[in-house]
């Protein structure tokens, strides 16, 4: 059974999952906005693996007998300078899901719930990979500066992004 703070953090999280999940659809929709499709498919990708990861806070807090609940979700910006801003604010926003896991392992930690703790340990791994992408693309666009060709170049690579819904061997 989840005790009461850490089924209120969990909650929190799932909230800040979709929020991530609404961020990165509204940059999606920015850079289709500006004819940029890979940098829109990479985004949307990203939307639909917060989801993902709201869905597993959820599952988790159904699964340890707790009860999840909703709120509003905060609307997120709709507009960027440029692409590279668009990815230093993703890249911002991971660092900053970073720490709410990381708090959310020291609540675990002080609230002895080590099957939390465990849980919390995928988004630990996770979160390093999340905050690697988005950084790789700040870099690339730093090395690209305003120029058209590289920027090009930056589009169909990140277009080549598919999600998939990973499998049972996966999921964990």
């Amino acid at each position: 059974m989840m005790n009461e703070t850490i089924r209120e953090a969990f909650n929190k999280q799932i909230n800040a999952e979709l929020y991530s999940s609404y961020l990165y659809l509204s940059m999606s929709a920015y850079f289709e906005s500006i004819n940029l499709a890979g940098f829109a498919q990479w985004m949307r990708c990203q939307a639909q693996e917060e989801i993902l990861h709201a869905m597993k806070f959820y599952d988790y807090v159904h699964e340890r007998g707790g009860t999840v609940a909703l709120t509003a979700i905060d609307g997120p910006p709709t507009s960027w300078d440029s692409p590279l801003n668009a990815f230093e604010e993703a890249y911002r926003h991971e660092r900053k899901v970073t720490e709410m896991i990381n708090d959310l392992v020291d609540l675990a930690i002080v609230e002895r719930d080590h099957a939390s703790n465990n849980f919390l340990q995928w988004f630990v791994a996770e979160q390093v990979e999340e905050e690697d992408s988005a950084d790789k693309v700040v870099q690339s666009l730093k090395l690209a500066g305003h120029q058209g060709g590289g920027l090009f170049m930056i589009d169909r690579e990140l277009g080549t992004r598919v999600f998939t819904l990973p499998t049972a061997d996966t999921a964990e």
